[in-house]
């Protein structure tokens, strides 16, 4: 049992080193990724069409690094910037959306990039808090397996 739990610590701790030290990585392949998705976006509702929606709404985001990412999209020649980028539903029309001087007032203007990563960054602290906090207990239960498996092999030979 001792020997499991060191096995997952360590997966853990290999796996948080990696993540810190390839964060710009990470970041790249994110926002390669984001660009991919917003390149490759349609109304079918697919996977990606739908993350790349409900990050703009949620972050009232729009774009990767501006709403004017939409411009070179094969969507926006054809619906123009999507409705979720839209502060507000009601006020959003087509034909507005397909003029980017008029979108510019009806849409959210930041990209999503820089606010999806910042947002990331903010919680790191408590995802750090949480692991360390699952790290500990981890220790513990290792030492713990450790003292019964001695104290199990010291007293084999005592009648119980």
């Amino acid at each position: 049992y001792a020997m499991l739990l060191s096995l997952i610590f360590l997966i853990v701790l290999v796996a948080a080193v990696v993540g810190f030290v390839f964060r710009h990585e990470i970041k790249t392949n994110f926002e390669s990724n984001l660009n991919l998705a917003l390149k490759d976006y349609n109304v079918t509702a697919d996977r990606h069409s739908e993350a790349v929606d409900t990050i703009q709404r949620t972050l009232h985001c729009c774009g990767v690094q501006n709403y004017s990412d939409w411009e070179r999209t094969e969507y926006f020649s054809q619906r123009g910037i999507p409705r979720s980028c839209c502060k507000s539903q009601d006020d959003c029309l087509e034909k507005d959306l397909k003029d980017p001087n008029k979108a510019k007032l009806k849409v959210f203007v930041d990209g999503c990039f820089f606010l999806v990563t910042s947002t990331m960054e903010s919680k790191m602290s408590v995802v750090a808090g949480i692991s360390f906090g699952i790290a500990c207990f981890q220790l513990i239960g290792i030492i713990l397996a450790c003292c019964l498996s001695r104290y199990i092999t010291n007293n084999q030979y005592e009648m119980v």
